[in-house]
């Protein structure tokens, strides 16, 4: 019982996250290069709202 409503209770804090502020967008870059060193790929995933951005690089 106490996880339902541990569940319940998390649920409407991160959809009250957003309410007042710009929702985040999703980003997202895929990139290969070639080099002496051979053929290079990199990816960055992330969210932005404009003023606030994170990410991941991999």
């Amino acid at each position: 019982m106490t996880i339902k409503i541990f569940a319940l209770t998390a649920l409407a804090f991160v959809a009250a996250c957003g309410a007042n502020d710009p929702p985040f967008r999703p980003t997202g870059n895929v990139g290969v290069s070639a080099g002496t060193n051979g053929v290079n790929t990199s990816a960055n995933v992330g969210a932005t709202n404009g003023t606030f951005s994170v990410g991941l690089s991999l």
